[in-house]
């Protein structure tokens, strides 16, 4: 159990260093191509941060209007409040806001900037058709995502995504233009140089198109490597896999869909609720969740 967890620990901070080189790559080619040099970089992941900042603090609210919860009365859901309250004692947390989804299809997400202002929201189908030990492993989850800050990490990664975008749309535009119309430093340089400088052009437009599609990869691994991660840190807390494991395979073969889903929301869910989904080599590639069958094997090892 304790190696799942330090495994994909690292692995996310390998997808993240991964990230950071795509983006130095990408601040070089711009400083090549352009006369601005790098100062474009740090205007470009102002604008980024300052786009990010407003869904960062109010994104729970956005998404919770999205999927029609309603906040959930204790004495309606009893035993789901002390579910929680167990966990988060067990998790060293505060208790988190709990949400009902009027949703006959089972799942769940938690949701929240941090576990001082965290969200766990809740299907009624969930509560209808997992029993108490499957139950307590589906909140043991969306609490690990809680503990483990992986909202954070998400509105980090989205906004390096962002910025990626950003650079390459701009890196793009100018190397069009450079390409068609010249520039000064074409003229400086020379005869001599412009074989190199043809080079970069050529480098900065296969680079420009082909590292946003990078970026979301590596956005997608990121968050597969996240579920894996509450699953095992999800387990560590009830000290029962086969917990979860008995409820995802109950989600999973659930065939009622989730309607309130889309896919804004789809990726904080337990399990995928958009139901077209067929397992194959590329169609996981785009995947936010890795095929139930895997987390259900990792389950099962621990």
């Amino acid at each position: 159990m304790y190696e799942q967890i330090q495994t994909n620990i690292r692995r996310t901070w390998g997808l993240i260093f991964v990230f950071i080189l795509v983006i130095a790559a990408i601040g070089y080619l711009f400083g090549e191509i352009t006369e601005f040099g790098l100062f474009a970089i740090p205007v470009a992941i102002g604008i980024a941060i300052i786009s990010v900042w407003g869904s960062y603090f109010y994104s729970d609210r956005l998404i919770l209007s999205m999927s029609r919860a309603r906040l959930a009365k204790k004495q309606d859901h009893p035993h789901l409040y002390h579910t929680v309250e167990g966990l988060a004692i067990a998790a060293g947390l505060p208790k988190p806001k709990l949400y009902i989804i009027d949703d006959s299809a089972p799942n769940a997400f938690a949701t929240g900037r941090n576990p001082e202002h965290a969200v766990i929201a809740v299907t009624t189908g969930l509560l209808d058709k997992l029993n108490r030990v499957e139950l307590e492993g589906v909140v043991a989850h969306e609490m690990a995502h809680i503990q483990n800050y992986d909202i954070l990490l998400s509105t980090v990664v989205v906004t390096l995504v962002g910025l990626v975008t950003l650079l390459s749309d701009w890196m793009f535009r100018l190397t069009y233009y450079r390409g068609r119309f010249g520039s000064r430093r074409s003229s400086r340089r020379g005869r001599g140089g412009g074989g190199a400088e043809a080079l970069i052009l050529l480098a900065g437009i296969a680079f420009a198109l082909l590292a946003p599609v990078l970026a979301q990869l590596i956005r997608l691994a990121i968050s597969r490597r996240r579920e894996f991660l509450a699953d095992a840190s999800g387990a560590l807390l009830t000290r029962y896999p086969p917990g979860l494991a008995s409820a995802l395979r109950k989600i999973a073969a659930d065939p009622e869909p989730l309607e309130v889903a889309n896919k804004a929301t789809a990726h904080l869910y337990i399990y995928n609720p958009l139901r077209d989904y067929k397992s194959s080599f590329v169609n996981e590639l785009w995947s936010t969740h890795p095929p139930v069958e895997d987390r259900i094997t990792a389950l099962e090892r621990m």
